[in-house]
């Protein structure tokens, strides 16, 4: 869980294309350089590497957990057009008792078009992957909550659904909900520990002003959900945090401003600038100053 202290906190998500023996030994590293927390994301192929080799995320997390010992972990974020939410519940529990209560449970509406085409998944139009994500979002938030759960959905019935063990951590790990818009927003607002999103800074503060105002209906204190941006470069190309560690100051100064509390980057291929990021930077940035 956050810790309370109101400290911004970093994080890195690592991409599958990088295997195995690789990804295990930045993630022990990374987890040594101070980082918070450690992800990976959820395709069956990388959006800007195709025909690169990707291994499946929630079976990765679950091995990569046994590499580390103190950072966060999470898939940012899980795809619900891949998995019935009934089985990413029981997945979340397994990967929190592997990792000793570690687990942040990352969960989207799903978005990359082509690899649902390529896999044969149905990808809905948007109100129907909306109103399914809302229903998938409850349906885990109760199953991580609760022994025994019943849900009249739509598109996820549950009848006397049993959820054993229950998780390590209680009353369940937290879920970091992506999103943009305002039907997605009200979903964040109903459940979410954390939503994490990723834009310009103006567009990171106009949807956070739109999560304050779903907060406020949804009787939730703005402060109970932490605000969390991810940066991958095929996503945001005009920011370039990583060229240099005044370029990383800047960042985070200028999306900070607008409100993020969280930052989780993809690292560079050459990541010594990670580690004079960590060495250098972060200590001051956690503190709130800008050296």
């Amino acid at each position: 869980m956050d810790d309370g202290d109101g400290a911004t906190r970093f994080g890195l998500q690592t991409v599958q294309t990088l295997g195995w023996e690789t990804l295990a030994e930045r993630w022990r590293r990374y987890e040594e350089l101070g980082f918070d927390s450690l992800w990976v994301p959820d395709h069956f192929v990388a959006p800007s590497r195709p025909e690169a080799p990707f291994l499946e995320a929630w079976t990765l997390l679950s091995a990569l957990a046994t590499w580390t010992a103190r950072a966060r972990i999470g898939v940012l974020v899980s795809s619900n057009t891949f998995r019935h939410p009934a089985l990413l519940a029981k997945q979340a529990v397994t990967v929190d008792h592997v990792s000793g209560g570690r687990l942040e449970v990352g969960l989207g509406a799903g978005w990359y078009a082509p690899e649902h085409a390529m896999f044969g998944l149905p990808f809905p139009q948007p109100a129907e992957l909306v109103e399914r994500y809302r229903e998938a979002v409850a349906v885990v938030d109760a199953l991580l909550r609760q022994e025994t759960t019943t849900l009249d959905g739509r598109y996820y019935p549950l009848r006397d659904a049993t959820s054993r063990p229950a998780p390590v951590q209680r009353p369940r790990p937290p879920l970091v909900l992506g999103a943009h818009g305002p039907k997605m927003l009200a979903v964040v607002a109903a459940h979410a520990d954390a939503w994490n999103s990723y834009g310009t800074p103006e567009e990171i503060r106009d949807r956070g002003a739109r999560l304050d105002d779903a907060c406020a209906a949804a009787g939730r204190d703005r402060a109970a959900v932490r605000r969390s941006l991810l940066f991958v470069p095929m996503l945001m190309p005009a920011e370039r945090p990583w060229d240099s560690v005044d370029a990383f100051r800047d960042f985070v100064g200028r999306y900070r401003e607008a409100g993020v509390e969280e930052f989780i980057l993809q690292p560079p291929a050459d990541d010594g600038i990670v580690e004079r990021v960590a060495a250098d930077v972060l200590p001051d940035l956690r503190r709130g100053r800008s050296p």
